[in-house]
């Protein structure tokens, strides 16, 4: 049996090690096949969408290697001395893959979408499995503390479930807000904001006065001119970073112009993405029309295609000297944010969509999104150093990360399924859920969510 898992695990580790670069022209070109697409068409479209998601992520490293080192700086000044230290997302991932139960996490995360798919219950078909690590990390986690495969399971399972279900819910801001349609972005690090987030939207659409102010790039250009273009905010916003990080006077440029070029080149890339994008969507909703009674159905992608939004970076660039100050006055916080703060345009970007670009009301909503995440963090953190310590890497002192069970969704899935009355917490959780998914499906309704996303687009 141990032969056998090493044998998988050797197989998913060399896909993995391939990279999606590799393997997402492969994956799409497949796909294009099955929607009865021409070999050529079908291989173009895998060409192009791979394309655009290189440039996106070279922006996104862009954008981090100019983000990080301010971040840093500033975390520096203000004399943070916490004993929990954030390692970056990266280490997270590297530790879920090295589990021993990861190939039976993956193929039960593939039937669940499969099911799903098969019953209409869902209508992302994920083909991101690079990404599976948010999904698999609670399981993981799970069965490290417990030793139970069983608990295991049903913590990936109902991780999975719920993430599906936020990219479904959350779709229409993706085509409205983004402008890219037919695709899901089933990205734990993206989703889970939404917990925290639509509660907080709803009320502030009730609290007079407050409902009403709206700060959005848009709106700043009106009054700023050429000083409220992308380009010049990205400029003026990175060279602020580097101010508040006291870096020298050539590194604060520097830091600007990489922030604007970043806001200049995203959309291009993202446009190129989604040209290879749309025939693959033409294949698949016909292909659904002819076998599945007109079943719409998107693709779930890696929310990296809409981090580089200009209203997502500007609200993460102003959350990261916000998210350390949190860290040093939170009560009770333990975990001092360092790798992952150049990443926080994941954590934000769905906030945004959801505000439709009102930067205020997502920086309000933001606030209390990270200071989830910073308090999960500190909980998860002996047991996250533990389970890493187990692999064989080693770090002076407890860590944790803005990733894995620091996100909100993960850690409600976590502590619910390790605590010692997991048999009752885990049936209150998944049926709290099934009430919120009844609320959204049945009482709101997928049309109302489409019509306030399409809203974005009247507002222009």
């Amino acid at each position: 049996m141990d032969a056998f898992l090493n044998g998988v695990s050797t197989v998913f580790q060399a896909l993995i090690d391939a990279g999606a670069y590799v393997m997402l022209p492969i994956i799409i070109t497949i796909i294009g096949l099955i929607f009865r697409m021409s070999i050529g068409k079908a291989f173009k479209s895998g060409i192009t969408i791979t394309c655009g998601f290189v440039g996106i992520n070279l922006l996104v490293n862009l954008l981090k290697s100019a983000v990080s080192p301010a971040a840093s700086a500033m975390v520096e000044n203000f004399g943070l001395n916490l004993d929990v230290t954030d390692v970056g997302w990266g280490a997270i991932s590297s530790v879920t893959w090295a589990s021993p139960i990861v190939a039976f996490l993956v193929f039960e995360i593939l039937g669940i979408n499969i099911l799903m798919l098969v019953l209409k219950l869902t209508r992302t078909m994920d083909v991101d499995i690079w990404n599976y690590h948010h999904m698999m990390i609670a399981g993981i986690l799970v069965f490290f503390v417990t030793n139970n495969i069983v608990w295991a399971l049903v913590a990936t399972a109902f991780t999975a479930v719920m993430t599906l279900k936020f990219a479904d819910w959350t779709s229409p801001l993706i085509e409205h807000f983004f402008g890219i349609p037919d695709v899901t972005l089933p990205t734990i690090s993206y989703t889970s904001s939404i917990i925290i987030a639509a509660p907080l939207n709803w009320v502030i659409d009730r609290i007079p006065g407050l409902n009403k102010v709206n700060v959005s790039i848009k709106n700043v250009q009106k009054y700023l001119g050429i000083f409220g273009d992308p380009m010049m905010l990205g400029l003026i916003l990175g060279c602020a970073m580097g101010a508040l990080a006291l870096m020298p006077i050539d590194q604060i440029f520097l830091t600007g112009v990489n922030v604007a070029a970043v806001m200049v080149l995203m959309p291009k890339m993202t446009a190129m993405f989604v040209e290879g994008l749309m025939p693959i969507s033409d294949g698949a909703q016909k292909f659904t029309t002819k076998h599945f009674g007109g079943q719409s159905l998107s693709i779930g992608l890696d929310a990296a295609v809409v981090v580089g939004n200009p209203e997502v970076i500007t609200t993460a660039l102003i959350m990261i000297p916000i998210t350390i100050l949190l860290a040093f006055v939170l009560p009770g916080n333990r975990m001092m944010p360092l790798a992952d703060l150049s990443v926080v345009t994941f954590r934000v970007a769905l906030v945004v969509a959801l505000c439709r670009g009102n930067v205020f009301r997502s920086i309000l909503i933001s606030i209390p999104v990270m200071a989830a995440i910073l308090y999960a963090g500190t909980f998860a953190a002996p047991y996250l150093t533990d389970l890493a310590t187990s692999t064989g890497l080693s770090f002076d002192g407890q860590i944790a990360s803005m990733a894995g069970p620091s996100l909100t969704q993960t850690a409600i899935v976590f502590w619910t399924c390790i605590s010692e009355n997991a048999i009752i917490f885990v049936p209150i959780a998944v049926a709290i859920f099934v009430a919120v998914w009844v609320l959204v499906e049945k009482k709101i309704g997928m049309d109302k969510i489409e019509a306030y996303a399409a809203e974005y687009e009247e507002m222009e």
